[in-house]
C-alpha cells in the first residue's frame, strides 16, 4: 500500500490529531516528519483525552506502530514524559535516530532571542525548536542516535557547551549552562530513549513493501512553512509535503495521496499578517465557544474567516487531491457567513497569495457573505443529515480551494466525522 499524507493547509491548529486518530483505524504506521514539542496535537475518544506534542496520535491503536522521523527536533524529556503517561514501549513507538535533540541550551537561546525581539518578536513557544534547527544546519547539532555513544558525546559537548555559553553571557547576558549537568542528562535520556531509537527509514520501507498503510501526520501548517509560509514569521521546518521526503526518507513514489486539513474558518497563533483576522466581540465569541486556546502554550489564538486565496495556495503548494473540513459545527446558528474570495492590495485586486510578509499585511480581504444554517450539524456521520445550507458551504469551500471535501469533522471526539469519501483504501 502507498503512504497518505495529512497536512495542515492553514496556520497550525486545524485539527489534524482527530483526524489522525480517525484514520489510524486503517494504518500499520502514523509518521511524524517535523516540528517539535511546538505542536501539540488533541485526541478524543473513548480512552479518554489525549494531548500530544512529539508522540503520533495513533497511539490509541494498539496495532499502529508510531514512528519520530528524521525531520523532528526532539525534547527528550518531553519526549519521555508523554511514554510514561501513555504507556508506550518500543512496539508501538520508534524514533530516528537522525532526528536532532534541543537541548538545555537551544531552550535558553529561544527565550533569550524572543525578550530581546522585544515588541517585535516572532511568537515562538520558547521550546527550543528554533535554535535545535539553526544547529542542525549550521553542522553543530547532536542527534538522538549520539545518545548511545557516550564516548564520543563527552568529547563533543564541551566545546558546544562553551560556545553556546558565549552567546547567552556575553551576547543576551544569560546564565551559562553547567557542562556537567548537561552530560548527565544525556547520560540518563540514553538510557530511557535506547530501546526506542532505530532507523524508522528501514521501518516504512518495509511497511510499504509488505502492502501495510502509512500515514504520514504534518505538524503545524502549510503558512507556517519556514519556504513557502508568511516568512519570517513561521516555524522552523517545512510542514509541507516536500517536507515529509526529506523529514522521513521516503521517495516521491511512496505517495497514494496527499490531504489538507482546513478549519471551517481560520486561526492563527502569534505575530504575523492574518488578512482575514476577525477583531472584537465576535471573534471573541468564536474564540469561546471553540475553545480556541493553544495545546502547546495556551495562548489565545486569532480567528478569522475562511481564507479562500490561502488555502487555494497551500493546495498548490502540496498538491492536495483532497480536503478534510473540521469545525464545522463551529459554525452552526450563525445567520451569515463571510468567506475571502479575493484580496486588495494598494487598490487592486488579486487572487494570489502573497508570501511577503510586508505585502501581506497590506491585503484587504474581499468577501462573499453566504447564508448561515440554524440546524445543527453536530456529531453527524451521514451525508444525508447534513443541512442544505452547510452543504452549499462545503460547495464554496471546494470551489475556491479546488478540492473535493473527502471528509468533515462534525465534533471533537474520533466517531464525530462524517466521511463522504473514502480518503484511504480499507
Amino acid at each position: 500500500m502507498p503512504a497518505y499524507a495529512v497536512i495542515g493547509a492553514q496556520w497550525g491548529d486545524e485539527g489534524k490529531g482527530k483526524i489522525i486518530d480517525f484514520l489510524a483505524e486503517n494504518a500499520a504506521v502514523i509518521a511524524r516528519y517535523s516540528g517539535g514539542n511546538n505542536a501539540g496535537h488533541t485526541v478524543i475518544n473513548d480512552a479518554g483525552t489525549f494531548k500530544l506534542h512529539l508522540v503520533p496520535s495513533g497511539i490509541c491503536w494498539p496495532h499502529v506502530m508510531n514512528v519520530i522521523g528524521n525531520g523532528v527536533v526532539v525534547d527528550p524529556d518531553v519526549l519521555l514524559k508523554e511514554i510514561s503517561e501513555n504507556k508506550l514501549d518500543p512496539s508501538r513507538l520508534a524514533v530516528s535516530d537522525r532526528a536532532h535533540l534541543i537541548m538545555p541550551y537551544h531552550v535558553a537561546l529561544d527565550r533569550l532571542e524572543e525578550q530581546r525581539r522585544g515588541s517585535s518578536a516572532i511568537g515562538t513557544t520558547g521550546r527550543g525548536v528554533g535554535p535545535a534547527y539553526v544547529d542542525k544546519v549550521s553542522r553543530l547539532g547532536l542527534r538522538v542516535g549520539e545518545l548511545l555513544d557516550p564516548e564520543d558525546l563527552s568529547l563533543r559537548l564541551p566545546d558546544i557547551v562553551a560556545f553556546k555559553n558565549e552567546i547567552i553571557t556575553k551576547i543576551y547576558g544569560g546564565e551559562p549552562i553547567e557542562l556537567d549537568s548537561v552530560f548527565e542528562l544525556t547520560m540518563r535520556w540514553a538510557t530511557e530513549l535506547a530501546a526506542f531509537i532505530r532507523p524508522v527509514e528501514d521501518l516504512i520501507a518495509e511497511v510499504l513493501e509488505s502492502d501495510g498503510n502509512v500515514i504520514i501526520e504534518g505538524a503545524q501548517g502549510a503558512l507556517l512553512d519556514l519556504d513557502h509560509g508568511t516568512y519570517p514569521y513561521v516555524t522552523s521546518s517545512n510542514p509541507t509535503v516536500g517536507g515529509s521526503l526529506t523529514g522521513l526518507g521516503m521517495g516521491p513514489n511512496s505517495y497514494g495521496g496527499v490531504a489538507g486539513v482546513y478549519k471551517a474558518y481560520c486561526t492563527r497563533v502569534g505575530a504575523g499578517p492574518f488578512p482575514t483576522e476577525i477583531e472584537g466581540e465576535l471573534g471573541d465569541r468564536i474564540r469561546e465557544m471553540a475553545g480556541e486556546f493553544g495545546v502547546t502554550t495556551g495562548r489565545a489564538r486569532r480567528i478569522g474567516w475562511f481564507d479562500g486565496v490561502a488555502g487555494r495556495y497551500a493546495a498548490r503548494v502540496n498538491g492536495f487531491d483532497g480536503m478534510i473540513i473540521t469545525r464545522l459545527d463551529t459554525l452552526d446558528g450563525w445567520e451569515e457567513i463571510k468567506v475571502c474570495v479575493a484580496y486588495e492590495i494598494d487598490g487592486v485586486r488579486t487572487d494570489q497569495f502573497p508570501v511577503d510578509a510586508v505585502m501581506l499585511s497590506r491585503a484587504k480581504p474581499v468577501y462573499e457573505t453566504i447564508p448561515g444554517w440554524t440546524e445543527s450539524t453536530r456529531a453527524i456521520t451521514r451525508a444525508s443529515q447534513l443541512n442544505s445550507g452547510a452543504k452549499a458551504y462545503i460547495e464554496r469551500l471546494e470551489d475556491l480551494v479546488g478540492v473535493q471535501a473527502k471528509i468533515i469533522s462534525t465534533g471533537p471526539r474520533r466517531e464525530e466525522t462524517l466521511v463522504l469519501t473514502d480518503l484511504i483504501p480499507k
